[in-house]
């Protein structure tokens, strides 16, 4: 089994997890401030979660992958110094609670600690390639979201994405229904989280 074969195994919910109207909002310039200023504070929750997780996974990781993993965890941190930056810009409070539905997706990746190193690769892999290309569909983004496009749809991006998907080859390669499963989790909560964005008071 490769990647690949679990996207094309299980499309209509793939697509579901990167098309969405959020997306076709920020490419158009129709999304309200105030969505993606919620939006933005969960994925900042989110992505603190995902560096712990990243950190979780290099624990167990074979040698070739270690440079992979220590530079994903790199990325992050810069990543999160970046989203503070935003955020301090646009006066987007990121400190407000867990909506149920991220704090649900977190819960899963810490969850994640008890699988086998092939189902985390996945996961980490099928999140990372669900946000390139959900990104993507939004290029090139209305001049108002148009630097988040441009960073999470950027070559730089595309190169670590399309290198961990290597590392989940061979990670996968003896996989089976764990690691099909692990992507199906992934992608059903990729598309909740955009829906999470519309949510109103109920964090």
């Amino acid at each position: 089994m490769k990647a690949k074969d679990l996207i094309e195994g299980n499309a209509e919910l793939w697509r579901a997890a990167t098309h969405h109207a959020f997306l076709d909002e920020v490419r158009d310039g129709t999304l309200a401030p105030a969505v993606f200023a919620r939006w933005l504070s969960q994925d900042y929750h989110f992505a603190v979660a995902l560096t712990r997780t990243e950190a979780r996974a290099l624990a167990c990781a074979p040698r070739e992958d270690l440079e992979l993993l220590v530079g994903g965890i790199q990325a992050m941190v810069a990543e999160l110094d970046w989203f503070e930056s935003k955020a301090s810009e646009r006066a987007i409070d990121l400190d407000l609670p867990l909506h149920p539905t991220a704090r649900a997706y977190i819960d899963y990746l810490r969850a994640l600690a008890d699988e086998p190193y092939s189902v985390q690769l996945t996961a980490l892999w099928a999140l990372e390639r669900a946000y390139l290309e959900g990104w993507r569909t939004a290029r090139p983004g209305a001049p108002a979201f148009r630097e988040f496009v441009e960073r999470w749809t950027s070559d730089a991006f595309a190169t670590y994405v399309g290198a961990l998907e290597a590392a989940a080859n061979r990670a996968i390669s003896q996989g089976g229904d764990t690691e099909r499963e692990a992507f199906r989790w992934v992608a059903k909560y990729e598309k909740d989280f955009w829906e999470m964005a519309y949510a109103r008071g109920d964090v």
